[in-house]
């Protein structure tokens, strides 16, 4: 191969994966508009059927800590790590242990929903996001908080 063969072909390739990342993002872009509308709508649907809010706690990464953060809304799941606040948000209720924040609280940041929760994960924990938001508005008040 010569070096303007070369060239040419590693031009091409930089063109394709280039083209493949846009792709990708515009792809997860999608999906995350998409799973937001769902968040939000859910938040929706909860305050409509009159969902009793609970005052959500994050827990450490590792440990049995909990820690106030300040938030109300509905957790989506019984132990406590995914949560959809008054706000309309998506939150992931896991952060790095702390002393002070059994003191002083912590503050979650919304994240981005994914329109499957637990990809990647053991079976079993994989969902649809749009499943487990029925699951949890089907359930009420007889949820585990």
């Amino acid at each position: 191969m010569g070096a303007v063969d070369e060239s040419r072909w590693r031009r091409e390739r930089d063109r394709a994966v280039a083209a493949r990342g846009a792709a990708l993002e515009r792809q997860t872009a999608a999906e995350i508009a998409r799973a937001r509308e769902l968040v939000a709508r859910f938040a929706a649907q909860a305050r409509e059927r009159g969902l009793r809010t609970s005052r959500l706690t994050a827990r450490p990464y590792r440990g049995r800590a909990r820690y106030r953060t300040g938030l109300r809304g509905w957790y989506l799941r019984p132990d406590g790590v995914l949560a959809v606040g008054e706000d309309g948000e998506f939150y992931v209720l896991t952060v790095p242990a702390s002393v002070r924040a059994r003191f002083t609280g912590v503050s979650p940041r919304p994240e981005e929903p994914r329109l499957v929760i637990g990809e990647g994960a053991r079976d079993g924990e994989r969902i649809p996001l749009a499943e487990l938001l029925r699951l949890r508005l089907d359930a009420g008040d007889d949820w585990p908080s």
